[in-house]
């Protein structure tokens, strides 16, 4: 199925967003006006992680297979090829290419690769262990592989070399510390909840929660270098973006140790590059050559842009429908990771997950009764402006 939607921007950009444009950098999506998205797969079993070659193929690897199978499907649109698999049991996230051409799977608490190959798919082995969590991943330019561990909640970020062992370098702070909790219960923090899965009861005083579900804790989630070398990290219960530098030697370079409640290598909060409600469960997140960071806010049905300062600017998001007022219908069916082309057009994975604006997930193109639960999109040009 191949379906084509346009989604109006719902913002103009300003001259921060458009300065590298004016000095010769070619923007790399359209800045306003209509975004025209583009179905270029949608798959029977679920899909989260994205990433593409310099060929203008993307790569996507199912969840729930026995095995799962990561497909390639032409980012202008055409057949799909499986070019190799994750053997069961196998939840994949994030991934990434290294330099030499062989892609990285987050899987479960292990990051599992493998070298493309459509005529003979090959199973992916495990390179790195020891990572519970595996959600984002990101090279830098050394070569190493920086690691976070998603819906654990502990904010970890791990650095893995070509021995393939991973070493927790810092931690995001998270939402509830675990270091003064009493046999594993208590601690000192927040939570966030989302709707659904949570409830609330309307009474004639107010509102108030009806239950504990719909816990939103995961802090450390999508990964992304910038020009500079510092690493961003998308934290999607605080609708933010964290910002860790380096030194000479490559270590971080963040303050830590800030609040003796949590862990001691915990970045400090003057870490954080922005926050913003529009970021509200962001998920991935990708740099434009402009130095944009694009973010899929899955929560919401949107795509939200941080430009160079720091503005932060909502680009798409989902109508809601004049009768029921629910933003699921689609285009953005629940994005969870952004790719910008070589060409500048933007493609997303959409998983869509049962929260917030994407609830109930039954309306738009790809449904979880089938048969299809899952689908790619991209833009059809990037000059839509």
């Amino acid at each position: 199925m191949r379906r084509t939607l346009v989604l109006l921007a719902t913002a103009a950009f300003s001259v921060g967003l458009l300065s590298a444009a004016s000095a010769g950098e070619p923007a790399r999506t359209p800045l306003n006006g209509p975004a025209e998205f583009k179905t270029v797969l949608t798959a029977p079993l679920g899909l989260e992680g994205l990433t593409s070659d310099n060929k203008g193929n993307l790569y996507s690897p199912a969840r729930g297979g026995t095995p799962c199978p990561v497909y390639r499907v032409p980012a202008a649109g055409g057949p799909s090829t499986v070019v190799g698999t994750i053997p069961a049991p196998c939840n994949p996230a994030g991934l990434a290419f290294d330099r030499t051409g062989r892609l990285f799977v987050a899987n479960a608490d292990t990051i599992v690769s493998f070298v493309p190959d459509a005529t003979n798919p090959p199973a992916a082995t495990v390179s790195v262990s020891g990572v519970p969590g595996a959600n984002g991943l990101a090279f830098d330019r050394h070569g190493g592989l920086w690691i976070s561990d998603g819906t654990t909640g502990q904010g970890r970020v791990w650095r893995a070399g070509s021995d393939g062992v991973p070493v927790e370098q810092f931690r995001v702070q998270p939402l509830i510390s675990d270091v003064n909790a009493v046999n594993g219960v208590g601690g000192l923090g927040r939570d966030v909840r989302s709707a659904p899965p949570a409830t609330v009861n309307i009474t004639p005083n107010g509102r108030s929660a009806a239950n504990l579900e719909g816990s939103q804790h995961l802090v450390a989630n999508g990964l992304a270098f910038g020009s500079d070398g510092a690493l961003l990290v998308a934290d999607t219960a605080r609708g933010a973006l964290w910002r860790v530098p380096f030194d000479r030697d490559g270590k971080p370079a963040a303050r830590t140790g800030c609040d003796s409640a949590f862990a001691p290598n915990t970045v400090c909060l003057d870490n954080i590059l922005v926050q913003h409600p529009y970021l509200e469960g962001a998920d991935g997140i990708a740099l434009d050559r402009a130095g944009n960071v694009w973010a899929a806010v899955n929560e919401r049905n949107a795509v939200v842009v941080v430009t160079r300062g720091e503005r932060v600017r909502e680009f798409l998001r989902n109508p809601a429908d004049p009768a029921t007022k629910l933003r699921n219908g689609g285009p953005l069916e629940f994005p969870t990771s952004p790719v910008v082309l070589p060409d500048g057009r933007l493609c997303l994975a959409h998983s869509d997950g049962g929260r917030r604006d994407n609830f109930p997930n039954t309306g738009g193109e790809v449904s979880p009764a089938g048969p299809n639960r899952a689908k790619l999109s991209c833009q059809v040009s990037p000059e839509n402006s």
